[in-house]
């Protein structure tokens, strides 16, 4: 089975490097100097890494045959595919590839169908899933376990505990204005410091939760994928 361990960025120097997007928890199972990779591009490959270094928190690689920036800079946005076992999977067994979430149902909780997952985007801070809806919309949700509560890979889907306002933005907008009308209406001179600073706190401690767990991919199951992504059919 094949599936997406990086994609290259830009050329990096003049001998060859490029920046590398990393799709993978494991860099340095899929990305040791020695391995040959399939491309996307195909005509881009196969390519072998020589060498490999990271560099202010970035992966650059070097591979045989590139010697200059002008080929390095062709290879730009080429996905780079590793051939894996399909019987392969994390150690962990709260850990997913990528392609064992690719078309999970998506459900509430009390049972309500939102959608089928159709993407996982990689972002610095965590993972999302992009859920597309019934009526042809998309959501995202954020790959962290307070939301997603269970992955179940027999049934095939996802269960979720969304928040007010993640599925319906309209919610999250009228419970902004009630929360603000019961403050103008409760709050004092005397003490509208206090219970302003109260609410401040709570808020910034739920918005950095999500982040945080979502970056520990090894040590929270539910907060992270691998980034191991199976390529697109060309069909």
């Amino acid at each position: 089975m094949q599936l997406v361990v990086a994609r290259i960025g830009r050329a990096h120097g003049i001998k060859g490097e490029v920046t590398v997007e990393v799709r993978t928890d494991e860099p340095e199972l899929r990305l040791p100097p020695g391995a040959v990779l399939a491309t996307d591009p195909p005509g881009a490959g196969p390519l072998t890494i020589e060498q490999g270094r990271v560099h202010s928190g970035r992966l650059l690689l070097r591979f045989v045959g590139v010697k200059d920036r002008t080929a390095a800079e062709a290879l730009r946005n080429t996905l780079l595919i590793a051939e894996v076992d399909p019987e392969e999977v994390p150690d962990d067994p709260e850990e997913f590839y990528d392609y064992q979430l690719m078309d999970l149902d998506v459900v509430t909780e009390d049972g309500q169908e939102i959608g089928r997952i159709t993407e996982i985007s990689h972002l610095p801070s965590q993972d999302l899933f992009i859920v597309e809806r019934p009526d042809g919309s998309e959501v995202m949700i954020p790959f962290v376990e307070e939301i997603v509560t269970e992955i179940d890979l027999y049934e095939q889907r996802a269960v979720i505990d969304p928040p007010r306002g993640l599925l319906d933005p309209d919610e999250a907008d009228v419970a902004s204005e009630r929360e603000t009308s019961r403050t103008d209406e409760d709050t004092t001179p005397d003490d509208a410091t206090s219970p302003a600073t109260s609410r401040t706190d709570d808020a910034t401690s739920r918005t950095n939760g999500a982040p945080d767990e979502a970056s520990h991919a090894t040590s929270d199951a539910k907060s992270a994928t691998s980034r191991d992504v199976a390529p697109e059919d060309p069909r």
